[in-house]
């Protein structure tokens, strides 16, 4: 497991956008999953995203076609673009990296536990 920030959260209305960020503490090279989670108020967290180092990409249902996850080498942060935002979009986010091989990142791998307090997202109608 590698040590991320996360940030980027804020309050937002209703079909408005954000961009999360998740940087590890360091540079995160090539066979590393990093998988984006959230909880809502009052819920269980939820896999919502994962990105693996070759580029392969996986969504969740509830934000396939709204989200984006993608990844920025020089700077080594993986960025969450959010758009359309829904009221059920409003939770906790947070990411966690580590390393995996080939076929095994996915969003929905317990193990992928979240570093951190995560950053907040609050969509308003």
């Amino acid at each position: 497991q590698v040590e991320v920030a996360v940030s980027g959260g804020g309050s937002v209305q209703y079909g408005g956008s954000l961009k999360l960020s998740c940087v590890g503490s360091g540079r995160m090279w090539s066979g590393y999953c990093v998988a984006w989670s959230r909880r809502p108020p009052g819920t269980e967290r939820e896999g919502i995203a994962s990105f693996y180092s070759d580029g392969t990409t996986y969504y969740s249902d509830s934000v396939k076609g709204r989200f984006t996850v993608s990844w920025d080498d020089a700077k080594g942060t993986l960025y969450l673009e959010m758009t359309n935002l829904k009221s059920d979009d409003t939770a906790l986010y947070s990411c966690a990296a580590a390393r995996r091989l080939p076929g095994l990142c996915h969003y929905r791998d317990p193990t992928l536990r979240p570093w951190g307090q995560g950053t907040q997202v609050t969509v308003s109608e």
